[in-house]
């Protein structure tokens, strides 16, 4: 099997959605893909663990693609092995009534992890510059005190939501948050062959929606904006990965030895020691215990 340094798929430079893969070949079959996919996913559950413990660092991951990307079964497959209590997915849909009384980043904030968890957005505040963008009518709805019309939509407005989105990101980053943002790199073709998958599959029908017809006429908008998205907030200490997505089992395990590798690298993450007191007397512990 191929091996990958992960930071081919780090936007490190600007990029250009219509060159950049939608495929990866990693030189092995699917059986082999997943049972590497496992492995890894072991390995992340392990400093799950010890960061859970550690209690210092919170992990935030972003997941980003368009409709049948494939989101739901990546987070599903990558963190299956992680303890549920260190691990909080979050599927953000269209605000609620209380979501819409405060400004777009609150409902984002208040679900960040908590240091020593793993935090995943199941689509993202990107929401706001990406479905927005497509439909600035949806801007209406948030009832901001200076748009009173579409046509205060425009470039600076958009300007100004994506620096706030870099200074919430900074500013999480510097208390301790480690972020990453995948986005799944899906190719047209592939999303029509599993929009296709969905309507001849009759358990599947339940995922289709008409709607999902009239988003993938607008295909063209959705990779412009998502092309500047990934520009305007790739940063070092935020930084997205484009994922090629057209094939699961090897997206999934790209963005786990992403995961993996990256978290690695943080050799102050350990477990914390035990109190020198309670460290002396562990014996006594035990032979208190195993004399009952």
């Amino acid at each position: 099997m191929k091996t990958i340094n992960s930071n081919q798929f780090k936007v490190t430079k600007e990029i250009k959605l219509r060159d950049t893969a939608t495929t990866f070949d990693l030189d092995t079959d699917k059986k082999d893909i997943e049972n590497e996919l496992e492995d890894v996913c072991k390995d992340l559950a392990k400093i799950q663990n010890t960061m859970y413990a550690h209690g210092k660092y919170a992990v935030l991951i972003c997941i980003q693609g368009m409709d049948t990307a494939g989101k739901d079964s990546m987070i599903r497959e990558v963190f299956k092995e992680l303890n549920a209590r260190g691990v909080v997915v979050h599927s953000f849909k269209v605000p609620t009534e209380l979501e819409r009384k405060h400004d777009y980043l609150w409902r984002h904030y208040i679900a960040l992890p908590a240091r020593g968890k793993f935090g995943v957005f199941n689509r993202t505040h990107y929401e706001n510059v990406l479905v927005t963008r497509v439909h600035p009518e949806y801007i209406m709805g948030e009832n901001l005190s200076d748009v009173h019309s579409v046509a205060d939509v425009n470039d600076e407005f958009w300007d100004k939501r994506f620096d706030q989105i870099n200074n919430f990101e900074k500013h999480i980053a510097e208390n301790g948050t480690i972020i990453f943002k995948f986005f799944l790199h899906l190719s047209k073709d592939e999303q029509k062959n599993r929009l296709l998958r969905r309507l001849h599959k009759p358990d599947k029908n339940w995922k289709f929606s008409p709607a999902d017809l009239d988003e993938r006429e607008l295909w063209d908008d959705y990779q412009t904006y998502y092309e500047d998205a990934l520009n305007r907030t790739s940063k070092e200490h935020a930084p997205w990965y484009a994922i090629p997505a057209d094939d699961k089992p090897t997206a999934r395990y790209i963005v786990a030895k992403t995961l993996f590798d990256t978290l690695s690298q943080y050799k102050d993450i350990v477990e914390p020691e035990l109190d020198d007191k309670v460290k002396a007397n562990l014996d006594d512990y035990i032979k208190k215990l195993e004399s009952e």
